[in-house]
Formats: C-alpha cells, sequence, structure tokens
C-alpha cells in the first residue's frame, strides 16, 4: 500500500514534470549567457556551467 502511494506520488504527472523541466532549461539559456556576459568570461562557458548543474 505504501509503495503504490509512493509511486502515484512520483509519476503520478509525468508530462506536466517534463513539460516544466523543459520550460525551466530554455529559459535559463538567457540567463545563464547574460550571467557570463557581466561575468566576462565567454557565453559558452555560461552555457556548459548551466548544463552541469
Amino acid at each position: 500500500m505504501l509503495l503504490m502511494s509512493s509511486k502515484e506520488e512520483w509519476f503520478g504527472n509525468i508530462r506536466g514534470d517534463i513539460l516544466a523541466g523543459i520550460v525551466v532549461a530554455l529559459a535559463l539559456i538567457p540567463e545563464a549567457t547574460a550571467f557570463s556576459i557581466i561575468a566576462g568570461v565567454d557565453p559558452k562557458v555560461g552555457l556548459y556551467a548551466s548544463f552541469c548543474i
């Protein structure tokens, strides 16, 4: 019973969770680029760092 409850809690809304992850990842691209430009490094460094996190 506990296993079914945990399974429904973690996997109950897979479509919404994946969509939210994609939206956040796409919104992070301009932010990472802007912060890397402000820091004085190549924008690729900011993008690589954001994907590593």
